[in-house]
């Protein structure tokens, strides 16, 4: 019971995080909001927190529950459409609420790897691979969950 309220108010934290009007983020902020989506996404994904970590050192080689964590990483932020597609207009509009050098990355790499996934059939598999080339476009500003 503890554990669903905490969840339920973890994901309407992230909603006002996301939709809040004009106002940006500090990178403390986006920090808590990774957290928030970190932590709802393991327990619904059931990943081994160790191919998190290593997904963030830049080792891909992880079990098919991590690309599932990634989609609802991805998921809670809106950036796929119905089709597992990129939603480019849900990341422009999130993205003006990015601190300005995490903005810079976003602009450079969501051009690089709008792209990057030819087949959409898992959505797993979608949101792993583009969470792999964003990964690549620019380690240093890498800030998915």
């Amino acid at each position: 019971m503890l554990t669903k309220t905490i969840l339920i108010w973890a994901a309407i934290l992230l909603t006002v995080f996301i939709s809040t009007g004009n106002c940006r983020l500090t990178e403390k902020q986006v920090a808590a909001a990774v957290k928030l989506v970190r932590n709802m996404c393991m327990g619904k994904s059931k990943v081994n927190p160790e191919d998190i970590d290593k997904m963030h050192q830049g080792n891909w080689d992880v079990d098919y529950e991590a690309q599932c964590y990634m989609w609802c990483g991805f998921n809670m932020y809106k950036m796929l459409d119905k089709e597992n597609h990129f939603d480019k207009k849900s990341a422009l509009q999130q993205m003006e609420q990015l601190p300005t050098d995490l903005q810079d990355y976003v602009i450079k790499c969501m051009g690089q790897c709008e792209n990057a996934v030819t087949n959409f059939d898992d959505k797993c598999v979608v949101a792993f691979e583009y969470s792999k080339c964003l990964y690549f476009c620019d380690p240093e500003k890498y800030f998915l969950p």
